[in-house]
Parts: C-alpha cells; sequence; structure tokens
C-alpha cells in the first residue's frame, strides 16, 4: 500500500541531503553530524544508542512501562550493537552516516547487506519513533503540514485512516509511515521488518520519514496481546506533531 534523552533536529540543509541521499543513494556525510535528526553522534564510526527522551512510563496508558523499558534497553540496544559488529566486517561504512549507510545498502555485499539492512534499519528506525512520540502527544500538525496533507490525502482523518490501513494490513512484522518527498509531497506507506524508505533499490517507498509507527509484536503485544488494531489507535495519543512539522519544515522552508 502506497498511498527522530536527546534533543535536536535537522536544519534544512541535512534534511534536504538525507532526502537526497534517500532518493539517489549517493551521497556520503561524515562521522560526528546527527543522525537522523534525533541529536545522537558518531564517535569514532560507532554508532550509540540513545536515551529516550522521556521516562519509560511518560507514554503510559497508551504505551506500557514495561513495553518501553525492553523495547529500549533491549531490542533498541540489541540492533545498535549488531549494527556496529555488522560495520566491523566493513570498515569503509565507518565513514559514513546511518542514512547515507541505508541510501547505499542495495550497493553492499553480501552477507554485509543483510546485517546492515536488519540492525541499521533498526537502529534508524528506532532513533526516529522515539522522537515522533511525546507524553501527552500534542494537538495536530502545524499550517504546513497539515496543508500538505490535505493536499495528498484530503482531509486529516482521511490521512489518518491511510496510515491507520497502511499499519493495519502489515502482515507479520514492519513499519507503517509519512514520507515526505524532495518537492514537499508526502505518501504513506508500509515497509516489512526493519526496512524503511531510506533503503534505495529496496524500498519501494521514497522519501524521507518524518513519522514512523512500529508494528513488531513487541511494540505493543504485552499490553494489547493481539490487537494491533487497538494499539494503533491508541498510540496517536502521543504523536508528537511539533517533531514532525518539524522536520516537515525543515525540508520546505
Amino acid at each position: 500500500m502506497n498511498v527522530e534523552k536527546q534533543s535536536g533536529g535537522l536544519t534544512r540543509r541535512d534534511f534536504i541531503a538525507v532526502s537526497s541521499m534517500a532518493l539517489a543513494g549517493a551521497a556520503v556525510l561524515k562521522p560526528g553530524r546527527a543522525i537522523g535528526g534525533a541529536g545522537v553522534e558518531e564517535a569514532d564510526g560507532v554508532f550509540l544508542l540513545p536515551d529516550l527522551p522521556y521516562a519509560y512510563d511518560g507514554l503510559e496508558p497508551y504505551v506500557d512501562t514495561m513495553t518501553m523499558r525492553i523495547h529500549h534497553d533491549k531490542h533498541h540496544a540489541g540492533y545498535t550493537a549488531k549494527l556496529n559488529a555488522a560495520i566491523e566486517s566493513a570498515p569503509e561504512l565507518k565513514e559514513k552516516s546511518i542514512e547515507a549507510i541505508l541510501a547505499d545498502l542495495a550497493t553492499y555485499p553480501e552477507p554485509v547487506q543483510t546485517a546492515v539492512r536488519d540492525n541499521g534499519g533498526g537502529y534508524y528506525n528506532h532513533l526516529l519513533f522515539w522522537q515522533v512520540m511525546k507524553p501527552g502527544g500534542s494537538v495536530g500538525p502545524s499550517e504546513g503540514l497539515a496543508s500538505a496533507i490535505n493536499d495528498a490525502f484530503g482531509d486529516m482523518n482521511s490521512f489518518r485512516d491511510a496510515f491507520n490501513g497502511a499499519a493495519k494490513t502489515r502482515f507479520g512484522s514492519g513499519w507503517a509511515w509519512l514520507v515526505a518527498r524532495a518537492d514537499g509531497t508526502l505518501a504513506v506507506g508500509s515497509t516489512p521488518n526493519q526496512d524503511n524508505p531510506l533503503m534505495s533499490g529496496i524500498s519501494d517507498l521514497k522519501g524521507v520519514p518524518i513519522l514512523g509507527l512500529d508494528v513488531w509484536e513487541h511494540a505493543y503485544y504485552l499490553h494489547y496481546q493481539n490487537r494491533r488494531a487497538d494499539y494503533i489507535d491508541a498510540w496517536w495519543n502521543v504523536v508528537n506533531w511539533e517533531k514532525v512539522s518539524e522536520s516537515y519544515a525543515a525540508l520546505t522552508q
């Protein structure tokens, strides 16, 4: 279906660079810059696990405390460690940002490609995921983003229906995304496993993700069991529209 404890965000220059990488798969960024707009820095080619930008219980009752502990401290930590291990076997990747690594993914030989696809994707996706949520959520998108949503989907309700549909119909594990293209237009879709729209040559959904929802069972099963739809509906109560709008504005202003 096609229809980022850290502060900071993508500058317009960074966002456009990431967008260009996602669409062209060509640019190489140096270590030491913010990764994915999440304010996390590389250190000697090693990717670091960020703190959550809120307490483990900050998203209650919509995302439970135990899920947040396991999700961040075990799953995201695991992706981080395995990404670093994969890069140890491919030292040429140490000079690239996570965005550049993912944009060039299709060019890597096996088994590096699979290891980076799974763990680099998991690392980046969760950087974004923590940032697009906040305790209590927020009222809605900025005027500029709201206008783009209306242009693409008709209205906010239709957008949510499209996004929910992408999340609910993703078979097995994966993610639902709202992406911004280089021209500022928007699209919704989903990817399997830890794939994301930055993966040129792998993902059919093109653009820079500005909103993402994890629909792996580990993201919701402790609280919602098999009721994925209930989790998706509840998640909108914690969406950080300020962050999503900031990311969109960085591309379009």
